[in-house]
């Protein structure tokens, strides 16, 4: 058997290359960067905390201290994702707004910040439901 960490690993990269799929499928656009961007559907951070916390817990015990370290880092994690970095993300919008409106269609050279950083909670449990069915997958 695997290091659960390989298999956490290889959740939050099939996660990835799966919303380049969704894009493709439901937008009919090929977005390959998506593979490497954050946020959207689904949470590659929800999934590969929740592969991780399950086999963990899989190899070691539900009821096990290490198990119960791995739950609280992934909701950690799953919080800092929709939490945080969803501000930043609006934060980075509104930024944007305010640049547009105050050059009045003139280029800023410095370009446009991300916008697209968290993650909203419909993508977290889709990261979890994803990595999840991962777990059982494989």
């Amino acid at each position: 058997m695997m290091n659960p960490g390989v298999y956490a690993l290889l959740s939050g990269l099939s996660a990835q290359a799966f919303k380049v799929l969704l894009e493709l499928v439901l937008r009919r656009r090929w977005r390959p960067t998506l593979l490497v961007s954050n946020g959207g559907m689904p949470s590659s951070h929800s999934a590969t905390v929740a592969t991780l916390t399950l086999k963990i817990g899989q190899l070691e015990g539900f009821d096990s201290s290490l198990f119960s370290l791995v739950l609280v880092f992934g909701l950690f994690v799953i919080m800092e994702a929709t939490g945080l970095r969803q501000e930043i993300g609006q934060q980075a919008q509104l930024l944007n707004e305010l640049m547009d409106s105050a050059l009045h269609g003139e280029k800023f050279d410095g370009g446009r910040l991300r916008e697209l950083v968290g993650h909203t909670w419909a993508e977290v449990f889709g990261g979890i439901a994803f990595g999840s069915a991962f777990y059982f997958w494989v």
